[in-house]
């Protein structure tokens, strides 16, 4: 088996949430999990089971790590359209109130240009009125005298025209009366409507909340009892996995207390073998170096004896002494009684 390495550390950054947390968006975490535990550990020894449990461990804390923050994601999603509708009908709201205080000069100034208007055209019909009456006056005092009859048809045909004027002015500032009636009528229609629709539209949201919040609310409560599930078969499945391990583990440690013994019984013997081989290596050199030593001596012997045999020879050879007195020479040599002479072996 290679050495073996730790998994990645994963990490999730908030930023990463929305394309991660999508269909398949979490595919290559997977085929990167799968990559790091595609290994097969040896598990006839206590290294490859321990690499087997803490693979395993890793991809729970890798399972955890994507996970919590996904949770996290989902949770603010959830959070997300009541934070939108309230931001809506503020925005709405605030719209609206611009709107109107916008619009309000303008209103406030078409309605005193209406009520101005309205008042110049009674004086212009006040003013026109009078003007043709001074003028019916003066006519009538010119021609009183001379044609009484022609002033009194004339009073009679101005009095109807006046009376037909003043009707009209009269008709046209009821009509004008009527016209305010009718505008601030549709104003006060329309106010109505917006209210009953801004009624209507806030009906509408309550009843969206309400939705939404029962809609989250029988989320919530599934995803309790999935969760709840889920701890359940988790906790089954993790005291299963505590039984398997606990019972291995006890397995292991009777096959190390075994091995242990086994180890240490060999230790002794291998200690004892080694000692009785030290015992006879040391009894075996200890013979070689006395058998050395002798034979050493003895070949010292028989050289220190021809040494002695050539001087002998020599001194019988280049002197006139006897054999006997030659070797009382050569004894003399060797023991180092005559100065300034050694023999050399």
């Amino acid at each position: 088996m290679s050495e073996v390495t730790d998994l990645t550390v994963i990490e999730i950054k908030p930023e990463q949430a929305p394309v991660l947390y999508a269909p398949n968006g979490l595919d290559a975490f997977l085929e990167q999990i799968k990559q790091e535990v595609n290994e097969v550990p040896d598990l006839s020894t206590a290294k490859g089971r321990a690499r087997v449990a803490s693979l395993a461990a890793q991809v729970s804390r890798s399972k955890t790590a994507i996970e919590k923050p996904g949770r996290d994601y989902l949770k603010r999603l959830k959070e997300l359209p009541k934070e939108v509708e309230a931001e809506l009908r503020r925005f709405v709201t605030e719209c609206d109130t611009i709107r109107d205080e916008t619009r309000r000069p303008l209103t406030e100034w078409e309605a005193e240009q209406e009520r101005i208007a309205a008042e110049n055209q009674m004086l212009a019909w006040h003013e026109e009125a009078l003007e043709m009456n001074s003028a019916f006056n003066a006519a009538a005092k010119l021609n009183f005298e001379t044609d009484h009859e022609m002033a009194l048809l004339m009073d009679a045909a101005f009095d109807r025209d006046a009376a037909e004027k003043a009707a009209e002015a009269e008709r046209q500032r009821i009509a004008h009366e009527e016209e305010l009636k009718r505008q601030a009528a549709e104003q006060a229609k329309r106010e109505a409507a917006e209210a009953a629709q801004r009624e209507i539209d806030a009906a509408a949201a309550r009843e969206r909340d309400a939705t939404l919040a029962k809609e989250r609310a029988e989320r919530e409560a599934k995803e309790a009892a999935d969760l709840a599930e889920r701890n359940r078969i988790a906790a089954e499945q993790k005291a299963e996995a505590d039984r398997k391990a606990a019972a291995e583990k006890a397995e292991r440690d009777k096959q190390e207390a075994i091995a242990e013994e086994k180890r240490k019984a060999q230790a002794e013997a291998d200690r004892i073998k080694r000692e009785a081989d030290e015992k006879e290596a040391a009894r075996l050199a200890e013979e070689k170096r006395i058998a050395d030593e002798a034979a050493a001596r003895a070949a010292n012997e028989k050289h220190r004896k021809v040494v002695g045999t050539e001087i002998v020879s020599a001194l019988l050879g280049h002197t006139s002494l006897t054999r006997e007195q030659a070797i009382e020479v050569l004894v003399a040599l060797k023991d180092e009684l005559i100065p300034r002479t050694r023999i050399t072996y």
